[in-house]
């Protein structure tokens, strides 16, 4: 088991993924079970895969684009304490960004998307034809669904929760703190 998240260096952090198809709640899911994690002192990093198709914008007309532009593979901007880190190769595999990620001595790393990654997962159920997720995906450990309905559809033994229930997150949230008992 891991030591308390306030001592440093303890290990490697608990990798966990919030999946579902797009426009499903991810990010604001993501954002409200940071937020409790936070309050209780972990350090979380995420990591978001992007859907969208393509590469995700650059911060145009910084310099630091003008770095990648004109061929780095990497350029860090940082001010008061924030960096920003834009880098650019061909691909970049989930390890990778894992691997980036952990510099940064994470308790905890949220992925947001990388659906088939066999990472423990919650998946966000929002409509009927996302229900073919549960039997697609792997390391499902808790469902979270949009409408009532669509419990009937939903056969699984593993814990559901609407997507607004306050006790779902706080039954992912204490889930995830329990790897540092």
């Amino acid at each position: 088991m891991r030591t308390r998240p306030e001592v440093s260096g303890h290990g490697d952090p608990i990798i966990f993924q919030i999946s579902g198809y797009s426009n499903s709640g991810k990010t604001t899911f993501i954002t409200k079970l940071v937020r409790q994690l936070s309050k209780e002192q972990f350090k979380v990093v995420t990591l978001k895969h992007h859907g969208h198709g393509g590469r995700p914008d650059l911060l145009n007309e910084k310099d630091s684009s003008e770095h990648i532009y004109a061929g780095a593979l990497a350029s860090v901007v940082e001010g008061e304490g924030r960096i920003l880190l834009q880098a650019e190769q061909a691909v970049w595999t989930l390890q990778e960004q894992i691997r980036l990620l952990s510099f940064f001595d994470p308790d905890m790393i949220i992925i947001e998307g990388h659906k088939r990654a066999d990472f423990p997962k919650a998946v966000i159920v929002r409509d009927q034809n996302d229900v073919e997720l549960l039997t697609n995906l792997t390391n499902i450990i808790v469902v979270f669904y949009w409408d009532h309905s669509l419990l009937a559809s939903i056969k699984t033994d593993l814990p559901c929760f609407h997507i607004n229930d306050e006790n779902g997150l706080f039954w992912l949230k204490n889930f995830l703190m329990s790897g540092f008992k």
